[in-house]
């Protein structure tokens, strides 16, 4: 059964069809996409994909994507998970987007906070890594602040648009937090 988690403003819910309109306007987004290691989609069925890639991640034990539901209104405001899940070497990399209007209001801190928790209390996590685009200062500055570490710079290590791009290796350690 897919886990439901819930913060003081928000429900981190399994993701589905009934969400593909939402999902299509968040990474159809050039403001979201551009450091997020693809190209804004173009139509509503590369949405309805991104869904079923979710499923499937979640179901081989490769990840977890929740949809970011905000409890007053219950509008999607982004997704949230780990990709990358190894559960023989307890790792797992976190990842998160939010649509551009729901930007600094402390959803994506909240988010993390909350995932976090569950990646080291119930899937076992020592390890939670984070890659973020050199030139995304406020994913960087998101990352820090919750205390995560920058681990070191991964040379062209993302192709999109063409152009390889550099991105810092981020990470927090179980033992790190308690």
């Amino acid at each position: 059964m897919f886990p439901k988690l819930e913060t003081s403003r928000l429900i981190l819910r399994e993701i589905g069809n009934e969400d593909i309109k939402s999902i299509f306007s968040i990474f159809s987004n050039s403001d979201v996409t551009r450091f997020y290691g693809m190209e804004p989609m173009e139509n509503v069925d590369q949405a309805k994909q991104l869904i079923t890639n979710f499923t499937k991640s979640y179901q081989k034990k490769q990840g977890i994507r929740w949809g970011i539901v905000k409890k007053e209104d219950n509008e999607l405001l982004g997704t949230i998970g780990f990709n990358n899940w190894v559960p023989k070497n307890k790792r797992a990399e976190i990842g998160y987007d939010l649509h551009p209007s729901n930007w600094r209001k402390g959803y994506a801190t909240e988010a993390i906070q909350c995932v976090m928790s569950y990646g080291f209390s119930e899937m076992d996590l020592n390890r939670i890594g984070a890659i973020v685009y050199l030139e995304n200062k406020a994913s960087s500055q998101l990352l820090k602040s919750i205390g995560f570490a920058a681990e070191g710079i991964l040379k062209d290590y993302m192709l999109q648009d063409g152009h390889f791009y550099d991105v810092t290796m981020f990470s927090l350690l179980k033992h790190s937090r308690e």
